[in-house]
């Protein structure tokens, strides 16, 4: 490790390992997680900071369950405040953020214009709405000044390219119509920056966001690491299990890839390196675990509440069918990290180190309480009442036990980071927003689709797989939120109208948007994770994406089978668990144990190229639907077993002789 890294030393699980000392872990937050890169507040005005965003954390419960505002009124004034907090929390850059108690004097003038634009229109919004399209002169460059401070507040708080691709959809649109009729579509309608997006964020993510604080006081991620290790870390390879299992089920709840790579991260990649690990592996498996905490149900990412809207289902419905695509994905984890440990010989944690799974489920098992409330609420109401009653759960939760109990200042801590999760991804989608409205109100959607579909040439499998490049790209460096509402409202009509259901277009664009975050060359979970490895960025980033074959696998699975996601693929209508889904998931499982076992070199035993090479493709076989494909990959599989076992076999009696 470099040596200028600041470490310390801790016994975890009955192994002393280094640990990264809390400032060097935020150096990498800040490096590589744009929202850790914030001012530096301190005393009273880190106070009335603190409590601004507090009070805008109430507010939106407020907004949801108590005002009765007219739609604009409520949108504008959300944005407004998130794009006001948004230049006090986020510097200009990287450079800005040294001073402590220090703001530019630009920086306040932007927040407060930014703020003027938004609260003008609440203000104003019945006289503007009755204007039409007809603006007068100062409501124009309101509209203007407004949505440019929207974007410098996006790329504050999110970053860079989805202003750049945001900017792009605006200079088209400038070319389809005049800046008065853009001006008014993407200020003043709910089909820009107030738009669907931001509908979504202000309503159902807000709370759920909010929920994920509270949770987090709970202890609840040191539950569910201990728990990982009471199921697998006695298992061989056990360290590298356990941060498949604790990343899965703290991401799920932090939402962040690059957030929970780094704060789980912290512990499993130093035991991981400790067990023999090597380093770029052990920092692309918790980055590939973390990766995909968005994709497990019932929280999942602030996209999947998006989907809601636009494919006009459900969220209980899109949590319960995201449950085996979720199991499919972290099971082509484990199998990854599995056969890694077998083919270099490593070996588990001591036993007698581990917690005991009953003993400690007794003693800490009602911290998944608010998770059981929330699954149950789901189904029965609605989405933001289930996520405060949750979030009361979470909170009567804490006060079982003394170190996790809620004091008055710890309830404002959780508001407070509530609210700077928010103000990303508000900011995000109020961008997004900007996109959305061009391609709906320019034709631009219409015109990719006609495109691809050309392209595809009516194939649907070069359609997903040019949806996936595209899902890919754009996400890289483009968060989740974003990517998903430009994938949905452009590529996913594509896969629809080739015959692909509702639900597994959306899935699909979904998840490719989420593996961005692990695939070079702008992989940022991997970095994150290479940086705490101490391991070279682009090889962590390159081995993550080979240990989370799974995602790349799983969204061409249910696009070929849409009962894994149990959707009847004949009818496109809902679908019981049946053998039908039983039969898809068993095919699946076995198959991406074959490309796992091709791709790591380990199959029952160390395999040459020329059986890796065929287990891929065997595997490949039993992951396309089929009984002629599921009996060649299965074929396969036992084909090769039996001659690798025979060619073992034949060199061990040569020895012998």
């Amino acid at each position: 490790m470099d040596n200028s890294t600041k470490t310390h030393k801790e016994i975890v699980n009955g192994e002393e390992i280094e640990v990264m000392s809390e400032e060097e872990l935020q150096k990498i937050m800040e490096k590589y997680d744009t929202e850790s890169n914030v001012r530096k507040w301190k005393g009273i005005p880190r106070q009335c900071i603190r409590y601004l965003l507090a009070a805008f954390a109430i507010y939106c419960v407020l907004l949801n369950f108590t005002f009765n505002w007219e739609t604009r009124i409520e949108r504008a004034s959300f944005v407004g405040a998130i794009v006001f907090m948004v230049f006090l929390v986020f510097p200009a850059s990287k450079k800005h953020n040294k001073r402590e108690n220090y703001i530019p004097w630009y920086d306040i003038i932007l927040a407060v214009a930014g703020a003027f634009c938004y609260f003008y229109f609440v203000a104003n919004c019945t006289t503007i709405i009755n204007h039409g399209i007809m603006l007068s002169d100062f409501e124009k460059i309101l509209g203007a000044v407004g949505v440019v401070i929207t974007l410098e507040a996006c790329r504050r708080a999110v970053g860079l390219p989805i202003v750049i691709v945001s900017s792009a959809f605006i200079v088209y649109a400038m070319t389809q119509k005049s800046l008065l009729l853009n001006v008014y579509n993407i200020f003043y309608t709910t089909d820009g920056v107030i738009g669907t997006p931001t509908r979504a964020c202000s309503t159902f993510i807000v709370l759920f966001v909010l929920f994920g604080a509270f949770l987090g006081k709970t202890g609840i991620a040191d539950f569910f690491i201990e728990l990982a290790n009471s199921i697998a870390g006695s298992s061989c390879g056990g360290p590298a299990k356990v941060s498949v299992i604790a990343s899965c089920l703290c991401g799920m709840v932090s939402g962040s890839s690059v957030g929970n790579t780094v704060t789980t991260g912290a512990v499993t990649i130093p035991l991981m390196k400790k067990n023999g690990f090597r380093p770029e592996f052990a920092g692309a498996v918790e980055a590939s675990s973390s990766t995909g905490g968005q994709i497990m149900p019932p929280i999942m990412g602030a996209a999947a509440f998006l989907m809601v809207e636009y494919a006009n289902i459900d969220y209980g419905t899109i949590a319960l069918t995201a449950c085996i695509p979720a199991l499919l994905y972290f099971s082509g984890v484990f199998m990854a990290v599995h056969l890694e440990a077998k083919r270099n010989g490593l070996t588990g944690l001591k036993k007698e180190d581990l917690p005991k799974f009953g003993k400690l489920f007794i003693r800490k098992g009602y911290l998944l309480l608010p998770l059981v409330v929330l699954v149950i609420l789901i189904m029965k109401t609605t989405m933001a009442l289930a996520a405060i009653a949750a979030t009361i759960v979470a909170v009567i939760v804490s006060m079982f036990r003394k170190e996790t109990r809620m004091t008055p200042s710890t309830f404002i801590d959780a508001l407070e980071a509530g609210t700077k999760s928010t103000l990303t991804v508000g900011a995000a989608c109020a961008v997004a927003g900007i996109i959305a409205c061009v391609i709906t109100t320019t034709g631009i959607g219409a015109k990719l689709i006609t495109a691809i579909v050309g392209a595809a040439n009516g194939n649907i499998f070069i359609a997903m797989l040019l949806t996936m490049l595209t899902c890919i790209v754009l996400g890289m460096g483009v968060p989740t939120t974003a990517n998903y509402v430009i994938m949905a409202t452009t590529c996913a009509p594509i896969l629809i109208s080739m015959g692909m259901p509702t639900l597994a277009a959306h899935f699909f664009v979904f998840y490719f948007g989420i593996v961005a975050d692990i695939t070079p060359p702008v992989a940022l979970a991997a970095f994150a994770g290479s940086a705490i490895a101490a391991s070279k960025p682009m090889k962590t980033a390159l081995t993550a994406t080979t240990i989370a074959t799974a995602a790349y696998i799983v969204p061409f699975c249910f696009g070929f089978n849409s009962s894994l996601i149990l959707v009847d693929p004949a009818t496109n209508t809902p679908l019981t668990f049946s053998l039908q889904c039983v039969l898809a998931v068993v095919t699946c499982l076995l198959g991406m144990f074959g490309v796992a076992s091709g791709v790591r070199g380990y199959y029952f035993g160390h395999i040459n190229p020329l059986f890796r090479v065929l287990l891929i493709a065997g595997g490949l076989c039993l992951c396309v639907p089929g009984t002629i494909t599921d009996l060649v990959g299965i074929g396969s599989l036992v084909v090769i077993f039996l001659l690798s076992k025979g060619i073992a076999s034949f060199g061990k009696k040569d020895l012998q002789s």
